[in-house]
């Protein structure tokens, strides 16, 4: 219950900050007000006693977010895919944060397992190992079926986890709604919507379900890429508390050395990393928005293989096509067309000047084109873009910063396997085939047939809207309002229809 008895735990939040060194680092990131502040500091300061010391070799925010337990982490780790609320520095430390906790007990795991598949863990498993990674909400054991004696991984949530998380989840809730009745300035950065954020987050996490049905999706996008895989789903040993997966095995893509004794080309991988991630950005629109060095092996056939699917990104067929034109934009040094793609998707006010916007873009992009090759990043231009389009009127769109998060991760793996890496030459070439299956004649004929197909599923509907419409004509009655927008369905038909036959001739031309 999101009640007063949260406060209890808002005070050792507040201790455990203070104690940490972590309280001025947090209120200068989210540049609280001086009524917040002497809030925060009246919570925490008499109290500090109380609070976690931490491990004193981390920065302090990550040092006391992980002291404080596994929500925190978690809420951590959500909050560094938002530097549009915590800043870039913020979030930079958070994504450092460590989701390695103390495992609890085979055992345990094995009840739990036996309580979802409602089936002995031995009569499943000949073998059932101890825990091999331990996060936030659940770790992972290695064992071999009993049947076929093939080596998986199962995931298993920690016990009472959902229970622990729901009270901190509430107590999030207690803390955003003070800060908005202390800080009306704040509401900017809309807390109790970070909050919900955060809670969406974290209960599709809590489903086990989910993330099997994530990486099932993502499994059938990228099937047909070569060089990737992932580990097959294992539904018949999956449930909301445990999720089985085929055992991936290979050298972590953060271990250079190790890469390098097996043979394997860091050049080629780097690129790979980064092509793969625009390619499931842009033409599936589905991406794994957690693509760092500890996701992320080589196979022993050189192929990259993704593991953990708890946080994936998804973006719309128009706002990829938006983002792609922006990028392609960039890349030809184009700022008018970029900063008409602002406007025709409506994200800067049609009230500002798009020339002026336009130099505004240029003073983005130049600079960077400035820079020696090994310093271009395409994350640090979204992000300076963000920053131009916010002074221009733009709202915040979460699922962009979500991507230019992401970006910045890949980008960092991909110049940990090559430093000398040119962003914009690996990229070009997705961007452009993007474009040019996206933007253009065909795709206009695509969409008009697609518009034609839903309209269709409406075709019982229509003679007899066409039939009111010619009774209201013929005896004289005032045409309601609604009436409007029945003619333009009707028009938008035969529209549709004329589509149809477009498409059917582009596609006989081609």
């Amino acid at each position: 219950m999101r009640g007063p008895h949260n406060i209890l735990r808002l005070i050792r939040t507040g201790a455990t900050l203070e104690r940490t060194g972590a309280m001025g680092v947090v209120l200068d990131a989210f540049d609280a007000p001086k009524p917040l502040r002497l809030a925060a500091r009246l919570l925490g300061w008499p109290f500090k006693w109380l609070g976690y010391y931490g491990d004193p070799n981390m920065p302090p925010a990550p040092r006391a977010l992980t002291a404080l337990g596994p929500a925190y982490i978690k809420f951590g780790q959500v909050l560094s895919t938002r530097p549009d609320v915590v800043g870039d520095e913020m979030a930079t430390q958070l994504r450092v944060l460590q989701d390695k906790l103390p495992p609890f007990s085979v055992s345990e795991a094995k009840r739990m397992v036996e309580s979802e598949l409602g089936i002995a863990v031995d009569s499943l498993f000949a073998e059932f190992s101890e825990p091999v990674a331990a996060a936030s909400i659940a770790q992972v054991h290695k064992a071999k079926l009993a049947q076929g004696g093939e080596i998986v991984a199962v995931k298993v949530l920690r016990p009472n986890v959902e229970r622990d998380f729901r009270k901190d989840i509430d107590a999030f809730y207690l803390a955003a709604s003070m800060i908005e009745l202390l800080s009306p300035s704040s509401r900017r950065l809309r807390p109790m919507d970070v909050i919900t954020h955060f809670e969406g987050v974290v209960m599709g996490e809590l489903d086990l379900r989910l993330e099997s049905a994530a990486a099932s999706e993502f499994a059938a996008n990228t099937s047909n890429d070569p060089g990737f895989q992932l580990p097959d789903v294992k539904w018949e040993l999956s449930g909301r508390r445990v999720m089985t997966l085929g055992w991936a095995e290979g050298v972590p893509l953060g271990d250079n050395d190790a890469l390098d004794a097996a043979g394997h080309d860091r050049v080629a991988l780097s690129e790979r990393v980064l092509q793969l991630f625009l390619q499931h950005a842009l033409r599936d629109g589905f991406f794994h928005a957690d693509m760092h060095q500890g996701n992320l092996k080589v196979a022993p056939n050189g192929d990259i293989i993704a593991l953990d699917f708890g946080i994936m990104g998804h973006i719309d067929e128009y706002t990829r096509r938006v983002y792609a034109e922006i990028l392609y934009g960039f890349i030809r040094r184009d700022y008018k067309r970029v900063a008409e793609v602002h406007f025709e998707a409506g994200y800067v006010p049609n009230n500002r000047d798009v020339d002026e916007f336009a130099r505004a873009l240029r003073a983005v992009g130049e600079p960077i084109f400035g820079m020696d090759a090994t310093r271009i990043s395409m994350g640090r231009l979204l992000s300076y873009l963000f920053e131009v389009t916010e002074r221009f009127g733009m709202e915040t769109r979460t699922e962009l910063i979500l991507l230019q998060r992401t970006m910045v991760v890949v980008e960092g793996v991909a110049r940990s396997l090559d430093p000398k890496m040119n962003i914009w030459n690996v990229a070009k070439p997705i961007v452009e085939d993007y474009i040019k299956k996206s933007i253009g004649p065909l795709a206009f004929g695509k969409d008009l047939g697609k518009t034609a197909l839903v309209l269709a599923r409406f075709g019982p509907r229509l003679p007899g809207l066409m039939e009111q419409l010619l009774v209201a004509q013929a005896q004289g009655t005032p045409e309601p309002r609604s009436n409007t927008l029945k003619i333009a369905v009707v028009w938008a038909t035969l529209g549709a229809v004329a589509g149809g036959g477009i498409v059917a001739a582009i596609e006989a031309f081609l």
